[in-house]
């Protein structure tokens, strides 16, 4: 049987976990144990994160939505309520974009719902 030579695949996840390691501090960017361990971690914190921004979005839409509502008199979950009654499908990015840009076409808008 040929003997088969396994320094190629190594040299290459070793290249490769260190290229994803590029940046970090002290023995993480060059130790390869030590470099996979944090990139393992990395990993698992960009998930968790990609996760919490959309919750922290909406957090941030919905309290431009009240501060530009509360200007015309209304609060957020009256208007809320009195959208869904009237079948309004705007979504809390859309509405508080509008809010923060075009405060004047929000008005007509607040307006024409109230």
């Amino acid at each position: 049987m040929t003997r088969i030579k396994r320094g190629i695949m190594t040299k290459k996840r070793h290249k490769n976990v260190l290229k994803a390691a590029k940046g970090f501090r002290w023995g993480r960017k060059n130790l390869f144990t030590k470099a996979k361990e944090a990139v393992i971690k990395a990993g698992k914190y960009a998930r968790r994160d990609r996760r919490s921004k959309k919750r922290s979005f909406r957090s941030l839409w919905i309290t431009r939505l009240n501060t530009a509502l509360r200007l015309h008199g209304l609060m957020y979950r009256q208007f809320i309520a009195i959208a869904k009654t009237k079948n309004i499908a705007l979504d809390r990015k859309v509405l508080s974009a509008l809010a923060v840009e075009n405060p004047d076409i929000f008005k007509k808008f607040v307006e024409k719902v109230k």
